[in-house]
């Protein structure tokens, strides 16, 4: 390594956590600086996933933290731990390096690999897997303690476990980071393993471009030759028949293979809207496992890990008053964590009550006076006397129906969240199903006492104590 090159480095991490916040993560440090070569900065990372996502996601603050420190119109090489770093060029005498001067852009060299002569299975294209996303990173708590232990078991054995393996729940609870936690375990463990993580939206896409372009033979190699499938939001399949047909037919031949299949989606396999009875019926052959939104417990964790990860202190009190104001999901605690950590870097701050409460603005209007979903659910159950199983069942009783579409009703009315996300509370219905439940509802209205139940349901949510 180039004399200097450690405290470039060094001053390049504190350039980053000045300039771009956001994208720092404590296991930046853990990166190894090797060298300028060749007009780029290289750094050795941990793993080749690590070096992946941070082409994809990096490399534009990191060169430019490169150029703030140098001076210097340089770059940054990522390398994984096998990669093949360029050396400088050396004088006749091979004694010292020949350096560039400063003014000098030397175009990166990329190592030739001579291939070998035997067909070689290699890793697909797949979705950018982050590194945060790990089983330490995941907090575990009593909506997604299942989930957890059986993603936990398929990734220590892939295809021998749970086959297939589909977890479902509402959006931003975690599902992708257990799909990615499998994916980076199974690697570690087993690199020699073909792993393809897409999307089911990349599956449709790519099903449609091959049929268009006659390269089926393809798109059929891409897909079953692995040794693990994972795919995101499968419920993308509804009411695509011909994507269904070659999908039931991928599955098949990677299940009668022994190779493990991983499935996410916003709904439980049975209540995806036009999915045909036969896919419904192998995606429950493995396991099904639910996710439910963080108790308030979980919720504190999660903020506490998201800040460790980023390397901020996120004092106790600041953590439980945000996961007292956002129980929605985690990736809106995940967003608060960011902001918070924009907004200490900018305004030169600590991170402190004063500070939460801006970040939970927006735009003028505080999530504080948001009236909490639970209070909600639990105002509309105690009115109507049933409780939130019966309205998270499949019961179509009007005794459950009702008051099932008055809580999507007053959910869209009352607080921000999607519709994918409401009918995440109530066994993971689609976006559909809650929009024919809020217009049923304000038909409904015309009706001078019905409106009069559903004001006095108001005035209860925003008297009760629970809203904090």
């Amino acid at each position: 390594m180039l004399n200097g090159d450690s405290q470039t480095w060094d001053k390049m991490l504190a350039y980053l956590r000045a300039n771009h916040p956001v994208i720092c993560r404590k296991w930046f440090e853990e990166l190894k600086p090797l060298g300028i070569a060749g007009g780029a900065m290289q750094l050795r990372t941990q793993s080749d996933l690590h070096r992946d996502y941070l082409r994809k996601q990096c490399t534009d603050a990191f060169s430019d933290a490169a150029r703030g420190v140098t001076g210097q119109l340089i770059s940054v090489r990522f390398l994984g731990p096998n990669d093949i770093e360029t050396r400088p060029p050396v004088d006749a005498k091979g004694l010292k390096p020949v350096l560039a001067k400063p003014t000098e852009v030397r175009p990166s060299v990329e190592p030739v690999i001579i291939q070998p002569t035997e067909p070689k299975r290699t890793q697909r294209e797949s979705l950018t897997i982050n590194p945060d996303y790990c089983f330490d990173n995941f907090v575990v708590g009593p909506g997604n303690r299942l989930a957890h232990a059986a993603a936990d078991a398929v990734a220590s054995n892939p295809g021998r476990t749970y086959n297939p393996y589909f977890i479902h729940g509402g959006v931003g609870l975690g599902k992708t980071h257990l799909l990615q936690a499998m994916c980076l375990r199974i690697v570690e463990r087993n690199p020699a393993l073909v792993i393809y993580y897409t999307s089911c939206e990349d599956f449709v896409t790519q099903f449609i471009d091959s049929v268009q372009s006659g390269q089926m033979a393809d798109f059929r190699y891409r897909f079953r030759d692995v040794d693990v499938l994972v795919i995101d939001d499968i419920h993308f399949l509804a009411k695509r028949e011909r994507t269904q047909e070659e999908f039931f037919h991928t599955f098949n031949s990677l299940h009668q293979a022994n190779k493990q299949i991983i499935l996410s989606s916003d709904a439980a396999p049975e209540e995806i809207p036009d999915l045909e009875n036969r896919l419904v019926s192998r995606f429950k052959w493995g396991l099904v496992a639910k996710i439910d939104p963080p108790c308030y417990e979980t919720r504190v964790a999660i903020l506490k890990t998201k800040a460790r990860i980023r390397g901020l202190n996120l004092p106790d009190d600041v953590a439980e008053f945000v996961a007292s104001k956002i129980d929605s999901n985690i990736r809106e605690l995940e967003g608060v964590i960011g902001k918070l950590h924009i907004l200490a870097a900018v305004e030169h701050r600590s991170i402190d009550l004063d500070l939460a409460r801006e970040a939970l603005g927006d735009a003028g209007r505080e999530v504080v006076a948001q009236p909490r979903v639970q209070v909600i659910i639990d105002v509309v159950c105690d009115f109507y006397r049933v409780n939130i199983r019966d309205l998270q069942s499949k019961n179509r009783q009007r005794s459950i129906t009702q008051p099932r579409q008055i809580c999507m009703f007053l959910l869209r009315r009352l607080t921000k969240l999607s519709l994918t996300e409401i009918g995440g509370y109530f066994g993971g219905r689609d976006h559909t199903t809650v929009m024919h439940a809020i217009k049923t509802v304000e038909t409904s209205l015309t009706d001078s006492e019905f409106a009069a139940v559903i004001k006095t349901l108001e005035e209860r949510i925003r008297r009760s104590p629970g809203n904090g």
